[in-house]
């Protein structure tokens, strides 16, 4: 086959389709970009092309580019910083393009009133709307008000962004001969947006100032709002435990563990290792039962989706577990003795380690008794309460463990006293001699009283070595 016949084979098959219709002649769709449009309207609905239109051609195209010339004047002559501080609050304001992948994350696995991207072009939408506007109305805006403002509308930028782009995704997956139309779409908008944009923002700037420029920016924005209104989009009615959705569960769930450890850091890591322990286990017992609402469906039938409350669960129990483990390592740590610190601690993480197992076996063959399989799981629930309720035996060991603070010692005095000294005073002794004057002691004094006397360095052990035996004679 000649390689002209498989260039743009979407879009010639589009020609193709049209001819065979009836519609017209078999042009390609680039000589005929309204042909193009309108199989793409056909194919994925008029609403799609509408979006991309909003985001990529009004939002990015036109928007960035008046943005860009009016936030740089609003910096000069409104706020009136310098240009070093002014690349820096240039930095936050496109802060919110680095985090985009928690935007997406937000689309995919959480769905508002059964969607998953019409919402979130209207929540973008609101914050572009809301923040221009309160930007351009203001009448001495300080540089905290005006940097939020462009942060925010940076914000509903690239939220909307990122939910287009997952929508792209989508449609090539359950339409692949027209991935490449869709790029093309998207790259059309954008450039024709950016063309339009940089050559009235000029004009703009000098008949409205930078202000009204910047209101301006409200117009794309409301545009991306209307994309959610219109957009054709399926209800979402049943969560797919897919590999992609459980990826993503563990991803929000990190989040949770994040949480956990600054709230360590800031609130408990000075209380006492007892009630930290005491209320870790029975906190993971409690946050456990979260896993037995979901098996027994309870959650549906109080409202609550199996996605949202899996995100939940696993975001909750991923903070106690943090909360649980961090004073235990705590513990481990202050508990080593000196010299062989990296010995016993890795003892104690063995331990650790070798219960992790235990509790997987165990689990397993608890499984195994209660007949629950890869079909079967109507003894699943009584499972996860015996679970549960066996994270409660730990505590009858709690005694043991000291009822001292996070920040006080729990070695004793004496062994870290003697590994002082040994850091101290290393192998060094000092040798003192017992002069011998005869002038000083008679000449029947007997030679054994004659010592050395070998004193360590700290002045606690004295060892008296006999010399050789002398015979004095009188002068």
């Amino acid at each position: 086959m000649d390689p002209r016949d498989r260039e743009d084979g979407p879009i010639q098959e589009a020609g193709a389709a049209d001819s065979d219709s009836g519609d017209g002649s078999g042009e390609c769709g680039v000589a005929s970009p309204y042909r193009w449009l309108r199989r793409l309207s056909r194919e994925l609905h008029w609403s799609f092309v509408l979006a991309v239109f909003a985001v990529y051609g009004a939002c990015q195209g036109v928007g960035d580019a008046v943005g860009v010339v009016a936030a740089t004047y609003y910096c000069k002559d409104v706020l009136r910083v310098q240009p070093a501080a002014a690349q820096f609050y240039q930095g936050i304001v496109n802060s919110p393009w680095v985090v985009k992948p928690i935007w997406g994350l937000l689309t995919d696995v959480v769905p508002v009133a059964g969607y998953r991207r019409r919402p979130y072009f209207l929540l973008a939408g609101v914050i572009g709307v809301s923040s221009m506007l309160m930007l351009s109305l203001q009448s001495n805006p300080g540089i905290v008000v005006g940097v939020l403002a462009l942060t925010a509308q940076s914000t509903g930028a690239a939220m909307a962004d990122v939910t287009l782009d997952a929508l792209v995704a989508q449609n090539s997956i359950t339409n692949p001969p027209l991935a490449s139309d869709m790029q093309s779409l998207c790259g059309f908008s954008s450039s024709v947006g950016s063309l339009i944009g940089f050559s009235i923002s000029g004009l703009l700037v000098h008949l409205m100032g930078a202000q009204g420029a910047l209101g301006l920016l409200s117009i794309p924005s409301a545009l991306v709002f209307s994309a959610g209104i219109l957009l054709k989009e399926s209800r979402v009615t049943d969560f797919d435990y897919k590999q992609e959705f459980i990826g993503a569960i563990y991803a929000i769930g990190s989040v949770g563990s994040l949480l956990g450890v600054l709230l360590y850091q800031t609130a408990l890591k000075d209380c006492n290792f007892r009630s930290m322990l005491l209320w870790g286990q029975v906190l993971s017992s409690l946050v456990g039962m979260l896993d037995l609402v979901l098996v027994t469906r309870l959650n549906t039938k109080i409202g609550i989706p199996d996605y949202i409350f899996a995100v939940i669960d696993s975001a909750v129990c991923q903070m106690v577990g943090r909360l649980q483990w961090l004073p235990l390592l705590v513990l481990c740590s202050k508990l080593c003795p000196p010299g062989i610190e990296g010995t016993f601690y890795a003892l104690l993480m063995s331990i650790q380690n070798a219960g992790l197992l235990m509790s997987s076996w165990w689990g397993g063959l608890l499984l195994h008794m209660l007949n629950v399989t890869q079909t079967e799981f109507s003894n699943l629930w009584l499972a996860v309460l015996i679970r549960n309720v066996s994270r409660l035996l730990p505590l009858m060991l709690l005694f043991l463990v000291p009822q001292s603070d996070q920040n006080s010692t729990l070695l004793p005095a004496h062994i870290l006293q003697d590994e002082a000294v040994k850091d101290e005073s290393g192998s060094a002794q000092f040798s003192v001699l017992v002069a011998d004057d005869s002038c000083c002691h008679p000449s029947n004094v007997d030679a054994e009283n004659d010592r050395v006397k070998v004193i360590d360095d700290a002045g606690d052990d004295i060892e008296l070595i006999p010399l050789m035996n002398k015979t004095t004679t009188a002068g």
